[in-house]
């Protein structure tokens, strides 16, 4: 074997993590979602709770004021029955919502054997069936805690933003078992500041369109 030949095994995993509203997406996704799983119900339900709502969001409570809204959308009912919106909601995302450059820069990771992995505060039900659609490889994501088949209103673990995010995907490098990673990481707010710290190549998405060579995202 040629002495001056690269050891390819040497190589380090490429991860790709993407966040998804308004990086992924042209819009947010949290609330439209929650309006069709709570239906007619669930602007009541959070009149029923305007006090604490809107304290919560004076003080920029951000986690609070999402588990509030949650609470509203989905307690009580069956997490099939939320699953099912979810996959449905997925669909209207895809063919409607996906922002055409970043889901390019997406591809460009995966036709070069990337790992792709969706970090993202929206929820993991309607980010599974999205996440297949992209051929990503894992959904790290805020989750829905249920009990019996019936979801409780209440987040199963912290809401996936922040420190969250930087904390998820680090943990998830570590049960793949990989020791050597390259980051490239995608966001568009503040709540992504942690996970682009974290990465070896970070791309802050703005309303510009990110293009799809590789050059512009160190």
């Amino acid at each position: 074997m040629d002495s001056g030949a690269r050891d390819l095994s040497a190589r380090p995993v490429v991860v790709a993590a993407f966040d998804v509203d308004k990086t992924l997406t042209t819009r947010d996704c949290v609330v439209p979602f929650l309006r069709r799983v709570g239906g007619s119900a669930f602007v009541l339900r959070l009149l029923g709770r305007g006090p604490q709502l809107m304290l919560a969001i004076a003080r920029r409570r951000r986690d609070h004021v999402k588990s509030i809204a949650t609470r509203a959308a989905v307690r009580g009912k069956a997490v099939a029955t939320v699953d099912d919106q979810a996959h449905r909601f997925a669909e209207v995302v895809w063919s409607t919502r996906m922002r055409p450059d970043t889901v390019s820069r997406l591809r460009w990771h995966l036709d070069r054997d990337h790992r792709v992995v969706l970090v993202s505060a929206s929820f993991r039900n309607y980010l599974e069936p999205l996440a297949r659609r992209l051929g990503a490889h894992a959904v790290l994501a805020t989750e829905l805690a249920v009990e019996n088949g019936v979801c409780t209103g209440e987040l199963l673990g912290p809401n996936c933003r922040a420190e969250v995010k930087a904390e998820r995907l680090r943990g998830w490098v570590r049960e793949q078992g990989f020791t050597d990673v390259e980051i490239w990481a995608y966001g568009d707010s503040a709540g992504d500041r942690q996970l682009l710290a974290l990465a070896d190549h970070a791309t802050l998405v703005g309303h510009d369109l990110v293009p799809s060579s590789p050059e512009v995202a160190a």
